[in-house]
């Protein structure tokens, strides 16, 4: 019995100590670790949609794909048909305003202007089929394009200037058996896109986000986690999170670094401690435009140019179109250090319609809210847009002029170059006066830049903000900024304790030098 209960406890001691020294050995993983570990785990359908006899005939028209769609996913059409993405507007509280419809609808931006009035065009970025200013319903179910997002067969669509329908020659069978969860692809084909051409609108958004390696964006970097956008802008009942603040104005649904990241992500205290005031994006994304330039610049005073009775362009080295007979002058930009702002996430908006106070000093478009005194508020980087376009100099209104036409003798300044005509046409499609009248105007647009994140390694340096030549964050000056700033009251103590301290070592040394020699005089004696 003794030796048995001595090798129970010899086997009671052994197992303590191998629990002990695996506890000592055992590592926490950091945040980046269980993230690589989450997102190294790809997600594959479960579901084979060329095994559902229902998908298995001749689809000749897209509503038809939508028809069998909503056969199996019976709500989804309901939560489509209340998302902005299919309404181009929704509810928004705006300082000053209240409760308004906000979006394209309404919204006038600096780049094409408007998108009311010229869905023909404009619409080939709508989930939906066909949509005019004539005929569309908005309740109708079956105009509902599920491909355009769902496809994953990349050979889906949509036809220029039909309002958002696809080209009848799509093999739609196909590609409602190859249908799936959103890809870059997906998104990008619209968001890449947006303003007339590719990377003309953010600047952090553009056809190099397809095939990205590490150097233009370390998170959708195909080498790396090869994110995809819904990775990000997670989404419930077809409600994307993640807000563009050209057509947003509440501090809701966004999309945060901190959702995965945390607050605290850093080894390095002091610089955990910044994520109090400076965003993530502001550190991480030193340039923005790092693939293909940007627009900076849209002059469209100087449209409506012709050659030999012609519309014509002009293309710098790069093949970016710096002069459009259609649209007018570009300035572009690549590699572009952002400008920075204080952003709570609150934003007003120029609406169709707004008088405007003062003529002649630049229009905001979307006014990006916050302040250093703001607790909501961090240092956020954007691309700041700026533009020539037209306003009624009676009525001190923007005019959201008619661009696009499908003859010539309409009115539409694409095909006319007249602007008074269009902006007849334009300002008639949206219940608004004209007077005749056409003069420009300068204006602004904030675009928050938050993709082509950099490496670590690659980041914004310490330096780059707090110092005195040429600080990145010269233009926010409502703060003290370490390095940045000078202080005359601080600089006359910080010199006043120097001077002191100068003195009182002369002093200190000057009596140990008296003593030393007053011992010496005595021990001679």
């Amino acid at each position: 019995m003794k030796k048995i209960l001595i090798i129970l406890i010899v086997i009671f001691i052994a197992t303590v100590s191998i629990i002990v020294s695996l506890k000592d050995n055992y590592i926490e993983p950091s945040t980046l670790m269980k993230l690589q570990e989450k997102y190294s785990k790809k997600d594959s359908s479960s579901v084979d949609h060329s095994k559902f006899a229902l998908l298995q005939k001749k689809f000749n028209k897209p509503q038809e794909v939508t028809e069998a769609c909503i056969t199996c996913h019976n709500k989804r059409h309901l939560e489509i048909m209340q998302s902005n993405h299919w309404n181009w507007e929704r509810e928004e509280y705006i300082e000053g305003r209240g409760i308004v419809k906000l979006g394209k609808k309404n919204a006038i931006n600096n780049f094409c202007i408007s998108a009311a009035g010229n869905e023909k065009s404009c619409a080939k970025c709508h989930i939906g089929y066909g949509m005019t200013k004539e005929g569309f319903s908005f309740t109708d179910p079956k105009n509902i394009d599920c491909m355009v997002c769902h496809d994953n067969s990349e050979t889906y669509m949509k036809a220029n200037e039909e309002g958002g329908a696809p080209p009848d020659t799509l093999n739609f069978t196909f590609i409602a058996e190859h249908v799936g969860k959103p890809k870059r692809s997906n998104c990008g084909v619209c968001h890449f896109y947006g303003g007339g051409g590719n990377n003309v609108k953010h600047g952090d958004l553009e056809q190099a986000l397809f095939e990205p390696n590490k150097d233009l964006d370390i998170h959708m970097a195909v080498e790396g986690k090869n994110l995809q956008c819904i990775d990000c802008h997670k989404t419930e009942r077809h409600n994307i999170y993640g807000k563009l603040y050209s057509l947003s104005s509440m501090n809701l649904n966004r999309v945060y670094c901190e959702d995965c990241h945390t607050n605290t992500p850093h080894e390095n205290d002091i610089i955990n401690e910044h994520t109090l005031k400076v965003a993530c994006q502001t550190c991480h994304i030193p340039t923005y435009s790092k693939g293909n330039s940007t627009k900076m610049y849209w002059d469209w005073s100087k449209a409506g140019k012709l050659k030999n009775g012609e519309p014509y362009t002009e293309e710098d080295s790069l093949g970016n179109h710096t002069y459009m007979s259609i649209k007018g002058e570009f300035v572009w930009g690549r590699n572009i250090k952002p400008d920075y702002i204080w952003f709570n996430g609150t934003a007003t908006h120029y609406l169709l319609g707004d008088k405007i106070e003062d003529t002649s000093k630049t229009l905001t478009l979307n006014s990006l809210k916050g302040s250093y005194n703001d607790p909501s508020s961090k240092i956020i980087p954007v691309k700041i847009h700026k533009a020539k376009q037209p306003y009624d100099p009676i009525n001190k209104i923007l005019i959201k002029p008619k661009l696009y036409g499908d003859k010539k003798g309409e009115g539409a300044f694409w095909k006319d170059f007249d602007w008074v005509k269009a902006s007849e046409e334009g300002m008639k499609n949206a219940n608004l006066p004209f007077s005749g009248k056409v003069s420009f105007i300068e204006t602004q647009m904030y675009w928050p830049v938050n993709h082509m994140v950099a490496s670590k390694e690659n980041t914004v340096k310490c330096n780059e903000c707090h110092t005195q030549n040429n600080s990145r964050l010269a233009s926010i000056n409502d703060f003290y900024l370490p390095g940045r700033d000078r202080s005359s009251i601080v600089e006359f103590i910080g010199k006043t304790l120097i001077l002191l301290t100068f003195i009182a070592v002369i002093i200190h040394g000057s009596f140990r030098y008296i003593s030393k020699k007053k011992l010496i005089k005595r021990g001679e004696k």
